[in-house]
């Protein structure tokens, strides 16, 4: 392929390869071509280059090769000499003139009429001399032209007249003649091509859109007979652009001729709307809609349009689908609003009409009633389209409802009393889209139908109407989450009861009532479980009485009752039996086995009575049949939901009806069921056409499609459907007519049954459909064919039915004789002609061989293809067995069906060359790409032949084959997932990646959009596996391309790409983009982004928006951070709509002046002004994307650099556009659309957390948000108005805490703004249950009372810490700068009312987090914030709120000391009475007696025993919900911190040990599903309360049994007792030392023995990270502790693991640093060891041997060197030591090893090299020295004095370079002058002899002295203070000494005497240091 690269032809490459390739390679390089030829000097080569292209018009190139072979030509002429234009043009014209008719010489003549187009196109009026001939030429060829050269020659004339424009006048009429004709031409795509060129010829020719306009028009009619898709869309484009020019011209073409204008009237007569008014724009229809509207709804009210009903529906859909395509799309939100008022007034005017012809006594009037029954289809139509229209518009068109001159709820409701049902359902409908979009008035609606219902109960249309829009409005409710009140389901219920009660009181309204009084049921059951659980006894009884109790009864009932009363019967039964289908659907989770017995007596009755109808209607006549069919699809309906197991003894008689019923045994109507399509396989959509259901054109496309009633869905064939959910992508419920719904229904419930039927009966019902099919195969004559299509298409939808049973049940299809009869039955389909029905056999083959799984079954069945395809010639076998293979290998798979490969593939790929049938090549190929894709890597041997043939099928087959081109497609794009990652390799694997790239060209260059998207999505599989090879420099701009396109599915394929490539290469995609922009393509500055929010405003596919949103979202985390201000630009114009439509107002003046515009303005402003700016404002649901955009956006700066939020270092950072944040957080904040304030809050709530303390630079001392108070006050304000829905409320509150809690405000004025909005929800809190209106679900105001209450929980936690911080002078946080109890000044006043409520909510959720078998305690009527109905929903509001409000309450109950009582009055005050009775209630305590009655100690009780059991219950039921936020574990540590503060909590669960116990485990177990280390601080301060708690009350005992005098030793209180043993369970201590164990082990591994012993553990200790040093010390800390809590025997029992665990840390942790800081762990290690030695209660005589050991055997562990630690901090093991020494020095006097031990580590430590060892060496050797018992300390001296006297007199030959040296000399000579106080007078002389002359020997000569360092002057000071210091105290030692040697007293007296005289010198200078200088570094505690 790299060969074909090349300027000019590579000849001798060409000639090398085999002739099959030559065709590939010449593309290839025509494609390299067209890429070049741009950007290069052709001068030299264009002779050569000429000559090779001219030249391959003669080669029979191929469609693909054809056209780019012209568009280079063309090109070349283009940007090079012209000269030879002429000749090349002539050559042309003589090849298309040649009377060569072969088939052969057909490419050459078409690449030759290529040429010619392709030169017309470029060059235009260049060559106008010529053109006149051309044409001629062209039209002559066109009589004469087979198809294909039909189609060629009318694409060339298109580019002809693109290329001339104007010039070409002289030709138009003839082209125009010629072309006419063949708009009926047999061939669609010869068709499709006239449409394209009369297109092209419109723009030019005025008499098309004059003269012959009418004749277009006509043309055009016939034209769409019998047409294709394809056709239908190219015909309506051409009609549809001739009407809107003849209405509205171009100016260039009104300037040169004088033209009549035609009027909108005439225009609208021709009947092309959509693209019509598309092409005149949205403004155009905004002008004029009131007139279109009015046309529109006359159609449908056409008496020719209604002749039959399903014609009177396929006319209201077409009328419903122009409106929704005209006023859905190209309106924005304003001028919906407009639109929705003028079909207001079309409903009103209409029903005006309507109730005269009803009020108007004459009943002759014939007339009217024709235009009653005619109105009937106006009012769907327009009642559908308003219902839409305000659905989405959302809250948006509250002004619609608001404003009582539209009178749109009026209006509507007046409809609800039309005579028509359709006009009621219709209605009805409207109303549930009102509601859904408005919820507010959800409520209200029902109750105003109510009490319509009851006022007028006597008019049948009453009653009828008003049940249609109740069951419509409960319909709906699951769309609004804030729901309905309870009360509601009681109301429906008592109504329903009520009109099926009075049923029988007057026949006039029996049948009305009691089908409303069923359907009003049935759409209660829509409600859920919560509402029905109520009512279920009383349904099951009306069920139960609904039907005969027994056969008796049936036969009774049968003997008497008229035919009316048989009707109401049978209506009344399907009403009951639809309502129990409501109710297994809608609450399955209340179908316990005792319901459905009981559900199964009337089920089983009705059963029963179907096989007595046929009797009946006999009896009673026909009209019965309908009401019958109907109780027969409830109970389909009903069975087909309930397990089969539940009536599996009423299968025989059952199968025997359903077959009866799909056969069309009793049906003379030749129904088909409509559920094949569905049954047959997604990917089978290319045979069946059913991509036709994924086109814009869906609902009218339906219509066409071929089984009965197709697309003819209405609301009155089943009204249930009102209250159903509406199916996925429908936006009105449309069911089927009844016919087509039994057999439908039949047919499901045949495929749930049948698998679960004994093999006996299934053979029989095979067999009876056989003798049924040969029967009517034998019977029918072919005149009745219809008929038996009709059969056998049921029959093999029921098939497929049971076989996807069984495969989902993973039964098998049973005996041999099952197997053959049912082979038999679908091999003889594989021949039939319908295609329909070869594909369902196609598709049940490959089934039955999935459900029998064997591979003799399997390879029988491929056999028989294989015979049949190598024998048969005709279409339809060769179709048929070609799919059969392939549907086998789908459902085998590729290991089941390996043996049958081969031959599946050669037969395939043979077939797949079969060009006189293009059916033949599609089928086959479909079924190659089916056994490509399921057999996987087993299919790589088989590549490259078939890539060959795909890419030689892509070169010859006539593009118009365009089913074959998608077929290729998808076989290339299974290839290229079968090869997958090897598509990165080089070698041999380029060749198949260059023919996929070459394959992918072709197909991506076709004209048909599904064969463009299949392009697309082979390119995103390449780019899947091999991404450097797809160059998206060229595929990104046609992706972008393809985003406009008018095909769905190719709009789908581009996004869907899209988002893939901005996974990865985001940058590239926007980049690649905007090179577009520069072409004038739809990409504007804003981008690629810009197009696709665009797109969000005008697409409705809810896969194509969902891949839009994940696209944006790829590119916004990439991009944002980078390009921030580009991002939030378009965010914010996307939301500056919302401010654009806060006022939207009735026509003022200046929309009237527009209207008076004159014509010529008009038109000539028109076009210009819809591609300036986008077509429609953004709409609500993309507002409220680009606010979660926002979020994203300042979500993703947080994440990538913390500079974002700080102004001093911004450049395009965040920071800098917090204004524009704002501003977008409060337009989307105080929209219409509720979910668009919520994304506003949420933006705020954002805004307001990561913004509140970054500073505002130029104002020291204030942050940057100070100066949005007003905004933020502002967007808060309207949430809480009174309308306002509970959710946002409750969103607003939670922004509200956040603001006051920030500490971003510093006046208190200001922060009042925002505090008032709380207050004012914390009375309607106080207000209780029931004051308001409810418009909501009760939970709903249980949600907004309890975020009121978390908001003040966190505000007051905000106080609380802020006086915390004040207390300890930290107020660094910005809100403590507020004035002094400012903020308590707002909290203080509500803390006694707030702290009843939080308690009273605290104890809701203690008994809602009851475990189940506690239900009972629940008090039935609810909580004091929720109501017993909706406890469920309830529960997750008190779970997001609670945790604050715990914390809250702790810190209130601590800051009052739990002294707040609550009195009788305040109680009373707070609390609604309901509410009353949930105050005193404990957590596992029934209710109890009434508050009042209990003192405060027991009310602190409760209190106490509330919040833990608040926080018990949090860790047992709530810690391992891994959902739980993090802030409310916290929280929750937090509370139970600040309670155990407060003494009267410390006492409490000091006296209950029990309690503390518990604490302890649930703390343990918390640790174990929580890792964080914050977490785990916090769980150690709670521990530390606790044994806190437990010592106080510990020496409180002993300290009162010391006051009394008792025997009995105090000390030997405490755990352990006598023996010593700790219970587990039940010891405190022992719970404690468990969790502490675990907290250490986690941080360091190595402490457990089973973690260091285990052989995956690494034995490299790691360094604590600071968070785990300071957890780490925590827990030393306490576990140093806990001795305390022990008695004597007890401290035995733990000490010997707290000593291990703690010297263990100390040996771990202490190592050295460069600072010499002590670690946290080491300092806390060495507190708790000083703590340990020092206890009183080790000490005692029963202890004193277990003590005495237990240290000796501490102490060894202490000192031995650790050899894989060698850095250890000697100081930190020298301090343990001597605290060993000084305070246990009588367990270790005497024992020789530990004293060696000891000494040597000194002994080391005095000789270390580093000088801050020594120091600290000499300070611990002092206190040693000085102990009081001198057998301890004797030893140490005698054996270190001497090492430190030669290490001192060492000094004088080394003297100190710098402080810390100087330090240890220091602390040494301290050292030795306190062992001179402690000796003995006669020993003194001695000592001093060895202090006196060290010191004199650090003495300076005055030379030396001044060119000393500072640090040996320092020294030579320090010794003459000290011998200054030493004379005076032992002056007759002392003169002994110097007496002894006088060269030492003339040292001294020369060091005094120099002294004295710098003294006197400088009096000036610096005293020196004085004698105890102190140490530079301390330890950070003193441990002695």
């Amino acid at each position: 392929m790299e060969l074909a690269h090349s300027l000019l032809l590579n000849e001798e490459a060409l000639a090398q390869i085999t002739e099959a390739k030559r065709p590939v390679f010449i593309f290839e390089w025509l494609r390299f071509l067209d890429k070049v030829l741009v950007a290069t000097d052709v001068k030299e080569k264009q002779k050569k280059l000429v000559e090779q292209l001219t030249g391959l018009i003669s080669s029979s190139p191929g469609p693909p090769t054809r056209k780019l072979l012209a568009k280079n030509l063309a090109a070349l002429y283009s940007i090079g000499d012209t000269f030879t234009v002429f000749q090349t043009l002539d050559k042309c014209n003589d090849i298309i003139k040649s009377k060569d008719d072969t088939a052969a010489y057909l490419p050459t003549k078409l690449a030759a009429v290529a040429c010619v187009g392709a030169f017309y196109e470029k060059m235009g009026r260049m060559l106008g001399s010529a053109f006149p001939e051309t044409v001629n030429n062209l039209l002559k060829s066109l009589k004469s032209a087979e198809s294909q050269g039909r189609s060629e020659i009318l694409m060339s004339l298109q580019k002809v007249l693109s290329g001339l424009g104007g010039a070409a006048a002289s030709c138009h009429r003839d082209i125009y003649k010629n072309a006419r004709s063949l708009l009926t031409d047999r061939s669609m795509a010869v068709r499709c091509a006239v449409a394209k060129c009369l297109l092209e010829l419109q723009n030019e020719a005025v008499f098309m859109w004059t003269a012959e306009l009418e004749n277009v028009a006509t043309l055009c009619f016939k034209a769409l007979e019998n047409s294709n898709y394809g056709v239908r869309v190219a015909v309506s484009k051409l009609l549809g652009t001739v009407m809107a020019t003849a209405l509205i011209p171009k100016q260039a073409t009104v300037m040169r001729q004088n033209v009549k204008r035609a009027t909108l009237e005439e225009v609208l007569e021709l009947m092309a709307y959509v693209v019509f008014v598309t092409t005149l724009g949205g403004q155009w229809l905004e002008r004029n809609f009131a007139t279109f509207l009015s046309h529109v709804l006359d159609l449908v009210s056409h008496p020719r349009a209604t002749q039959t009903h399903v014609e009177a529906v396929y006319s209201r859909r077409c009328v419903s689908f122009i409106l929704r395509a005209t006023v859905g799309s190209l309106l924005g939100e304003k001028a919906q609003i407009a639109a929705a008022k003028d079909i207001c007034q079309a409903i009103g005017k209409q029903m005006k009409a309507v109730e005269a012809v009803v009020n108007d006594a004459n009943s002759e009037n014939k007339a009217g009633a024709a235009d009653v029954a005619a109105s009937q289809h106006v009012m769907v139509c327009a009642l559908q389209e308003l219902g839409s229209l305000v659905q989405s518009l959302n809250a948006t068109a509250s002004p619609l409802i608001q404003e009582p001159s539209i009178g749109l709820l009026e209006t509507v409701t007046s409809v609800l009393l039309h005579p028509s049902m359709a006009a009621r359902l219709a209605a009805a409908w409207c109303l549930r889209c009102v509601a859904v979009a408005l919820p507010f008035q959800l409520t209200p609606f029902l109750d105003r139908c109510a009490e319509r219902l009851n006022n007028l109960k006597t008019s049948p249309e009453a009653v009828s109407g008003y049940s249609f829009a109740m069951a419509a409005l409960l319909g709906g409710v699951h769309q609004c989450p804030l729901g309905i009140p309870h009360a509601k389901g009681k109301m429906v219920v008592s109504i329903a009861e009520d009109l099926l009660r009075t049923a029988a009181q007057n026949s006039r309204l029996s049948l009305q009532r009691t089908q409303a009084g069923w359907l009003l049921l049935g759409a209660l059951m829509t409600l859920g479980p919560s509402v029905v659980r109520y009512h279920l006894p009383k349904m099951l009884l009306l069920w139960r009485n609904v039907f005969p109790r027994s056969l008796k009864e049936l036969e009774a009932e049968k003997a008497r009752g008229d035919s009316f009363t048989w009707q109401v019967t049978l209506e009344g039964r399907a009403g009951a039996l639809c309502a129990m289908r409501s109710f297994v659907a809608h609450c399955p989770e209340l179908l316990t086995e005792d319901v459905i017995r009981k559900l199964m007596t009337p089920i089983e009755c009705a059963m029963t009575m179907m096989s007595h109808i046929p009797s009946v209607i006999k009896a009673h006549g026909a009209h019965l049949k309908a009401s019958a069919a109907m109780v027969r699809l409830r109970l389909y309906d009903i069975l087909a939901l309930l397990p089969p197991k539940t009536y599996e003894g009423s299968f025989n008689a059952l199968l025997r009806e359903l077959v009866a019923e799909f056969t069309l045994t009793d049906n003379s109507a030749n129904t088909t069921t409509s559920l094949l399509r569905s049954l047959c396989h997604y990917d089978d959509s290319v045979l069946l056409g059913s991509w036709l259901q994924e086109t814009d054109h869906k609902s009218i496309e339906d219509q066409l499609q071929p089984n009965s009633a197709s697309g003819s869905g209405a609301l009155e064939h089943d009204p249930s459907s009102i209250y159903l959910r509406i199916p996925a992508g429908e936006a009105v419920p449309g069911p089927l007519p009844l016919g087509v719904s039994v057999i439908d229904a039949s047919v499901a419930l045949f495929g749930v049954v049948f698998p679960h039927v004994s093999y006996k009966h299934r053979s029989v019902y095979i067999c009876v459909q056989l003798q049924m099919l040969d029967h009517f195969a034998e019977c029918v004559k072919q005149a009745k064919g219809v008929r038996q299509q009709a059969v056998q298409l049921n029959i093999f939808t029921a098939v497929l039915s049971a076989l996807k049973g069984l495969a989902e049940n993973k039964s098998t299809l049973g005996p041999e004789e099952v197997r053959k009869s049912a082979l038999t039955l679908v091999m003889g389909a594989l021949d039939n002609p319908n295609p329909i029905l070869r594909c369902a056999a196609g598709e049940a083959l490959g089934r039955m061989a999935q459900v029998v799984g064997e591979a003799t079954f399997i390879a029988r069945m491929a056999q028989y293809s294989f015979d049949k395809l190598k024998s048969a010639r005709d279409v339809v076998s060769r179709t048929g067995h070609s799919l059969a293979l392939g549907c086998l290998h789908r459902y085998v798979g590729g290991i089941g069906s390996g043996q049958h490969l081969k031959t599946s593939v050669s037969i395939l790929l043979a077939l797949a060359q079969d060009g006189t049938s293009p059916e033949v090549q599609t089928w086959s190929l479909h079924s190659l790409a089916l056994i490509v894709d399921s057999s996987g890597p087993m299919y790589r041997g088989y590549v490259e032949p078939t890539l060959s043939l795909v890419l030689t099928l892509l070169l010859t087959v006539p593009p118009s084959h365009t089913e074959v081109h998608q077929c290729l497609g998808r076989c290339l794009g299974a290839i290229i997932t079968t090869v997958g990652p090897e598509l990165q390799g080089q070698s041999t694997i380029s060749t198949i990646r260059s023919s996929c790239l070459v394959g992918c060209a072709i197909t991506q260059d076709h004209s048909d959009s599904l064969v463009q998207a299949a392009a697309i999505s082979c390119l995103q599989q390449l780019h899947m596996f091999a991404p450097r090879h797809v160059n998206l420099s060229s595929l990104v701009p046609s992706l972008c391309v393809h985003l406009c396109s008018s095909h769905l599915l190719l709009r789908r394929a581009a996004v869907a790409c899209l988002r893939q490539l901005a996974q990865r290469e985001a940058a590239e995609v926007c980049e690649y983009a905007m090179s577009l922009a520069k072409n004038g393509v739809n990409i504007t500055e804003t981008g690629l982004e810009g197009v696709l929010f665009g797109m969000l405003d005008r697409e409705t596919d809810r896969k194509l928006c969902s891949d839009i949103h994940d696209t944006l979202g790829h590119m916004l985390s990439s991009l944002a951070v980078e390009n921030l201000s580009h991002w939030l630009m378009l965010c914010k114009d996307v939301l500056a709509a919302s401010s654009d439509l806060a006022s939207i107002v009735c026509k003022d003046e200046e929309s009237e002046k527009k209207d008076e515009m004159d014509d010529d303005t008009m038109f000539t402003a028109l076009g210009e002004e819809d591609k300036t700016k986008p077509s429609v404002a953004p709409r609500w649901a993309t507002r409220v994307f680009a606010a979660d955009c926002l979020c994203r956006v300042i979500m993703l700066c947080e994440n990538a650099n913390k500079a974002h939020f700080d102004l001093a270092l911004a450049h395009d950072f965040l920071v800098l556009h917090l204004s524009d944040l704002i501003r977008m957080a409060f337009m989307a904040a105080t929209d219409h659309s509720n979910q668009l304030r919520m994304a506003g809050l949420q933006a705020l709530e954002d805004i307001i957390k990561k913004f509140a303390s970054v500073p505002e630079p130029e104002f020291p001392g204030h942050v940057i948000l100070e100066q949005y108070q007003a905004n933020v006050g502002a967007a808060l304000r309207p949430a809480f108005s009174q309308d306002t829905p509970s959710d946002i409320t409750a969103k607003a509150c939670q922004v509200c805490s956040a603001w006051i809690g920030s500490g971003v405000v510093s006046d208190l004025n200001d922060l009042r703004r925002v505090h008032n909005l709380l207050v004012s929800s914390l009375d309607k809190v106080q207000a209780g249950k029931g004051s308001s209106s409810q418009l909501y679900r009760e939970s709903a105001t249980t949600m907004e009372k309890l975020a009121v209450l978390k908001a003040w929980a966190e505000v007051t936690i905000s106080y609380y810490i802020f006086k915390c911080l004040k207390k300890f002078n930290l107020s660094s946080i910005r809100l403590y700068e507020l004035p002094p109890d400012s903020l308590i000044t707002l909290v203080q006043p509500e803390l006694p009312s707030l702290s009843r409520l939080w308690l009273a909510a605290l104890k809701d959720y203690a008994l809602l987090t009851l475990p189940a078998e506690f239900a009972t305690q629940l008090p039935p009527d609810g909580g004091a914030f929720y109501t017993p109905e909706t406890i469920d929903t309830a529960r997750l509001h008190y779970r997001n709120s609670w945790a604050p409000i715990l914390h809250a309450v702790a810190l209130w109950l601590n800051s009052t000391g739990f002294s707040a009582s609550e009195s009788t009055e305040e109680t009373a005050a707070a609390m609604p009475s309901s509410q009353k009775r949930a105050t005193s209630i404990m957590l596992t305590q029934t209710p109890g007696p009434p508050p009042t009655t209990k003192s405060l100690p027991e009310l602190n009780k409760d209190r106490m025993h509330l919040i833990l059991g608040k926080s018990y219950e949090f860790r047992f039921l709530c810690s391992p919900r891994p959902e739980e936020p993090v802030e409310h574990v916290t929280s929750c540590l937090q509370a139970l911190h600040t309670l155990l503060d407060s003494p009267c909590a410390r006492i409490h669960i000091a006296e209950d040990q029990l309690l503390g116990v518990e604490l302890l485990s649930v703390l343990h177990r918390l640790l174990l599903t929580w890792d964080p280390t914050s977490v785990q601080l916090l769980v150690t301060g709670v521990v530390q309360q606790i044994v806190r708690a437990a010592q106080d009350y510990l020496q409180e005992k002993r300290n009162s049994l010391n006051d009394i005098g008792e025997k009995e030793n105090p000390l030997a209180l405490g755990e352990g007792g006598e023996s010593g043993g700790l219970v587990p369970g039940k010891s405190l201590v022992f719970a404690a030392m468990e969790l502490l164990m675990f907290i250490l082990v986690r941080h360091m591994p190595h402490l457990s023995s089973k973690v260091s012993d285990s052989p995956s553990h690494i034995a490299a200790k790691s360094h604590l990270s600071e968070e785990s040093a300071r957890l780490v010390a925590a827990t030393v800390t306490i576990l140093s502790d806990l001795p305390s809590l022990c008695s004597p025997a007890g401290c035995m029992t733990v000490l010997p693991t707290i000593l291990f665990l703690i010297t263990r840390v100390l040996k771990e942790t202490a190592v050295k640093s460069a600072d010499n800081q002590v670690p946290p762990p080491v300092s806390a290690a060495l507190q708790g060891i000083k703590t340990i030695v020092t206890l009183p209660t080790v000490k005692t005589d029963e202890t004193q041997n277990q003590w005495a050991s237990l240290i000796r055997s501490t102490l060894p562990v202490t000192h031995q060197q650790d050899f894989c630690c060698p850095v250890l901090d000697e100081v930190s093991v020298l301090t343990a030591i001597a605290l060993f020494l000084w305070s246990a020095s009588t367990e270790i006097i005497g024992v020789q090893s530990l004293q060696n031990g000891c000494i040597n580590r000194f002994k080391n430590a005095l000789n270390s090299s580093d000088p801050w060892v020594q120091a600290k060496c000499y300070q611990l050797l002092l206190s040693v020295f000085q102990h009081t018992n001198r057998a301890l300390s004797t030893p140490y001296i005698h054996s270190l004095a001497p090492i430190m006297v030669e290490k001192l007199k060492a000094v004088e030959r080394n003297r100190p370079t710098n402080n810390l040296e100087l330090l240890a000399v220091q602390e040494g000579v301290k050292v030795l002058e306190t062992l001179v106080a402690l000796g003995e007078e006669q020993n003194r002389v001695q000592l001093l002899a060895l202090l006196v002359p060290t010191l004199i020997s650090y003495l300076l000569n005055e030379n030396a002295f001044a060119s000393a360092s500072p640090a040996s002057k320092d020294l030579h000071e320090f010794a003459l203070q000290n011998l200054m210091h030493i004379g005076p105290l032992y002056p007759h030692a002392f003169k002994t000494v110097m007496g002894a040697a006088p060269e030492l007293k003339t040292r001294l007296e020369t060091a005094v005497r120099a002294s004295q005289a710098s003294k006197a010198k400088a009096a000036a200078r610096q005293p020196p240091p004085t004698v105890h200088s102190t140490p530079t570094i301390k330890l950070k505690t003193s441990f002695f």
